[in-house]
């Protein structure tokens, strides 16, 4: 973490934050037993960002959700939905008993997030490499429109092995967009393998300064590193941010943690009370 970041946050704010984390964990575990779906591990990894982010960092309001000067939240890995989903009940834009059918025919909440479905949801994602395109966009308009809203866009670090993600990375960096933030879920695997064995992103850091972004690193799991940085936005002026945290894929699971077999492990509603016990 940068040195500078000298943002305190109070003992309480920090237990609720981190029993926000836990509920919503909790949920990504129950819900997908009842589906039977997978993406489990994808979904846990990025929930400490996304809890950061929703209870602390967007200018968001689950009572006005389409305010034209809300900040702009899109979850490009859009194979964690789930996650995404759950935070989204925790905060208080969606019912709870949504996630009862979440994944099943005719259910409104698809494994991937789908513009209109549910308030909250600001892009269809799934198909990887075009949520920082969308992203960008959203920031020019909001630029060009004169509006103070802030655009987030959080991306895997598989994404960032396509083309059209380095694409807008560069275009970001030469139109000087500094209300685009980019977050990465660096957890360092992918759906096949380790990500510095498919295709090893680093040097990551020298690549996003080369295309004239600021660049933080974090743990993406400590909330007082993820608040201190986001707080810190624009961390320069006239430069979008990245911020690269470091997390652990399958967070808060044991079982799947920190493997390439949680892409495609599924909890049977056998095992959903032993694996309940286990979430931390």
């Amino acid at each position: 973490m940068n040195g500078s970041m000298k943002t305190k946050i109070s003992i309480k704010f920090l237990s609720e934050l981190k029993q926000h984390a836990l509920k919503a964990r909790r949920a990504v575990v129950s819900t997908s037993a009842m589906a039977g779906s997978v993406h489990i591990a994808s979904a846990l990894s990025p929930i400490d960002i996304l809890i950061a982010l929703y209870f602390d960092v967007l200018n968001v309001d689950p009572k006005n959700p389409s305010n034209p000067k809300r900040d702009r939240f899109i979850l490009s890995k859009g194979h964690g939905g789930l996650g995404l989903y759950c935070v989204l009940v925790e905060r208080g834009f969606i019912p709870k008993k949504l996630l009862d059918k979440y994944g099943q025919d005719g259910s409104i909440l698809a494994v991937h997030p789908v513009l209109g479905a549910v308030p909250g949801i600001e892009a269809t994602t799934g198909s990887l490499g075009h949520g920082l395109g969308m992203g960008l966009g959203m920031a020019l308009a909001q630029k060009r429109d004169k509006n103070s809203g802030r655009v987030f866009v959080l991306l895997s670090d598989a994404e960032c092995d396509e083309g059209a993600t380095w694409e807008a990375v560069m275009l970001a960096g030469h139109l000087k967009l500094d209300n685009l933030v980019v977050i990465i879920d660096y957890n360092k695997i992918q759906c096949y393998g380790r990500v510095k064995d498919v295709l090893d992103l680093e040097p990551f850091t020298d690549k996003w300064l080369a295309n004239r972004w600021a660049v933080a690193e974090v743990n993406g799991h400590k909330f007082e590193e993820l608040i201190s940085v986001l707080r810190d936005i624009p961390k320069q002026t006239d430069r979008p941010t990245v911020i690269i945290a470091h997390t652990i894929r399958g967070k808060g699971l044991p079982f799947m943690e920190n493997t390439i077999e949680g892409y495609y492990m599924n909890i049977k509603q056998n095992d959903l009370d032993k694996a309940l016990v286990e979430v931390y």
